[in-house]
């Protein structure tokens, strides 16, 4: 049996989607197959090349899932209809493209979210979650969080810039410095090579074998992960970058740890049922949020550095 996986044509704006990576809306292009199916929700391509450049293709998902390939690894590629055609397996895996050591920009604490912080957080948590998350910043003071895997290589960095007044991100697309990406940064500074391709890891899974008698508590933002690790060092807190990000392939390398999910306020549906497709994995839902939060919370989105930090807010005044 073989199968044949093109990238979807535009029809209307319900076929672009949201992309997994960099988040934006209708901007993300599915592979689907010969009748029109998807093949998974994080397979396609973004439309912003330079400013995002994700891009995963068949041939890496079925690397990721060998248990799904019933018709896989591409063998030739047809130029005049633009297919990938898919016949037999191989147990090979692709290694990531990863950003070279001497690219990484070092730890800084010179960012508008860290000085935030500092007015709540005592400046031995901040130093501690400094070093062990390896928190780095640009020259304009926006914070770089790294992707760095479990075997010490750095995928990516997700470059954020927040109110230094208020700690929120700042959403709006007129601002300068809203988000960007280290791997593309690098790209537009011919830093990296062509064929490079983004593959993301959880943020701080390279914890994972230093602390490997620690509960993993999982939330979608990196900003949470960091607040709630200065505030709750019992658990081992990641990220997954977005409420997409709950994939299998990122949450491979949990296999064998007790995990904690805690999702935004918006996302507690999503992500109950999505722990169900991960019965490898010992994990659970926090309820939380679910159980205590106010209409307001719902209404604002919140999630669990937001409930954190306005106590702390609450505390210190």
């Amino acid at each position: 049996m073989s199968h044949y996986y093109t990238l979807q044509k535009y029809t209307n704006p319900s076929s672009r989607h949201t992309c997994p990576a960099c988040e934006r809306p209708r901007c993300f292009t599915l592979y689907i197959d010969d009748n029109g199916n998807i093949l998974h929700p994080t397979v396609g391509r973004c439309d912003h090349e330079s400013s995002c450049g994700y891009h995963r293709t068949p041939r890496q998902y079925f690397h990721d899932h060998p248990e799904h390939r019933h018709f896989v690894i591409p063998s030739e590629r047809s130029e005049s209809r633009n297919l990938l055609h898919y016949r037999h397996a191989r147990p090979d895996r692709a290694s990531p493209s990863i950003i070279p050591h001497n690219l990484i920009p070092p730890p800084s604490a010179t960012n508008h979210l860290i000085s935030y912080l500092k007015t709540m957080i005592p400046s031995s948590a901040i130093d501690r979650i400094i070093a062990d998350y390896r928190l780095a910043s640009t020259s304009d003071q926006a914070i770089i969080f790294l992707q760095i895997d479990q075997d010490n290589q750095c995928r990516t960095g997700k470059i954020m810039q927040y109110d230094p007044a208020t700690g929120h991100r700042i959403k709006d697309p007129n601002k300068p410095g809203r988000i960007n990406w280290l791997h593309s940064v690098l790209k537009r500074r011919k830093q990296l090579p062509p064929d490079w391709q983004l593959t993301q890891c959880l943020f701080g899974e390279h914890l994972l074998p230093q602390h490997q008698d620690k509960t993993v508590a999982l939330v979608e933002s990196e900003k949470t992960a960091i607040i709630c690790s200065a505030m709750m060092p019992q658990y081992l807190w990641l990220a997954t970058g977005g409420k997409s990000g709950l994939t299998s392939e990122r949450l491979n390398s949990l296999k064998g740890r007790k995990i904690i999910v805690f999702p935004d306020i918006d996302a507690f549906k999503d992500w109950q049922q999505k722990i169900f497709t991960f019965p490898h994995l010992d994990i659970r839902i926090s309820r939380l949020l679910e159980d205590n939060a106010t209409p307001a919370d719902r209404a604002a989105h919140i999630d669990l550095a937001d409930w954190i930090l306005k106590y702390l807010e609450t505390n210190n005044n």
